[in-house]
């Protein structure tokens, strides 16, 4: 199955928590892993604030064995529909929209995605 996984889910695999086990074995082969440009934004910035420059290249390398999907203009569109009907945050609505316009699920940890449809939430422990 092709997932999008979203960076709350991302956080927690690498901090090996109580709820990466779950995470793990939720997480598509590399070819079927699409990671969002904006996700990659957003690791880049926790993993050097919490870990160091050099581990954040190393995630951001891992990630680039994946699917990357940049932000166009379609998906850009679809995030501003999707803020507005889901209340979503701006990076919140272009990880969705990108799942959407893959025809992905998302994989996450955030609750603010829990009810929507296309979504596999794991609830932190």
């Amino acid at each position: 199955m092709t997932r999008v996984v979203d960076t709350s889910a991302w956080i927690e695999w690498l901090m090996n928590t109580p709820a990466s086990d779950t995470i793990a074995t939720a997480l598509p082969q590399r070819t079927h892993w699409i990671v969002p440009t904006i996700v990659q934004l957003e690791l880049a910035k926790w993993v050097a604030r919490e870990a160091s420059a050099e581990r954040a290249d190393e995630v951001i390398a891992f990630s680039q064995k994946c699917v990357v999907a940049p932000l166009d203009t379609t998906i850009a569109l679809a995030a501003a529909a999707l803020c507005r009907e889901h209340k979503l945050a701006t990076a919140d609505a272009i990880v969705y929209a990108t799942a959407q316009a893959h025809g992905a699920e998302l994989l996450t940890c955030d609750a603010d995605f829990a009810a929507l449809p296309g979504v596999r939430y794991v609830a932190k422990h």
